[in-house]
């Protein structure tokens, strides 16, 4: 609930918010902030960890409807994913642009397992977004010429590469619906057809 109430906080002043306002957002006394967390700074680690993590965009990619069309559920996964990516690039530039060290102490997932390599937790969370998007096309498996896997690889490799501030004087980039008719229909008028 406080780290919720500290977001849009975070995202507007950066590490100068004050555990004042954050309290008063969250509706609860400023000592309430000091009994959940140690200082200010393990705040703000708080407000990093949710707004990289996975979870929020996650479920609402298993939210989207499977009776909807593959291009309607795709552009809406577009939507998601977009909006969790903006999320989290306000929150992080707002505390890099006022100073704050971008620092995030180890999650149990970031664990050395004991039988393995340790765990890098963007190739998790990105392993994590790419199931998402496979449960999300399975139902259509037979129309696609590649596998799941690899049409949701490309559709994130697509969509991430859209999220890129374009280059000045370069077009706008793709819409949604542009980066899925790619996706699914290629850039030729006629799928199949040689230029």
């Amino acid at each position: 609930m406080i780290v919720a109430a500290a977001l849009p906080l975070v995202a507007e002043y950066g590490a100068a918010v004050t555990t004042s306002q954050i309290a008063r957002a969250a509706g609860i006394g400023e000592a309430t902030v000091f009994r959940a967390f140690k200082d200010k700074d393990e705040l703000l680690n708080a407000c990093i960890a949710e707004a990289t993590g996975t979870g929020h965009v996650l479920r609402e990619l298993a939210s989207i409807s499977l009776d909807e069309p593959v291009a309607a559920r795709l552009t809406e996964a577009a939507e998601a994913l977009r909006a969790h990516m903006e999320r989290m690039g306000t929150v992080i530039g707002a505390l890099h642009a006022s100073g704050h060290r971008l620092t995030r102490p180890p999650g149990p997932d970031e664990d050395t397992p004991e039988d393995g390599p340790p765990v890098d937790p963007r190739a998790e969370s990105f392993l994590a977004l790419r199931e998402g998007i496979v449960e999300l096309i399975e139902p259509d498996r037979s129309a696609f010429r590649l596998g799941p896997d690899k049409v949701a690889a490309a559709f994130l490799g697509l969509l991430f590469t859209r999220l890129h501030s374009p280059i000045p004087g370069a077009d706008a980039p793709l819409t949604p619906e542009e980066l899925i008719a790619v996706l699914l229909h290629g850039t030729l008028h006629q799928p199949g057809s040689t230029p």
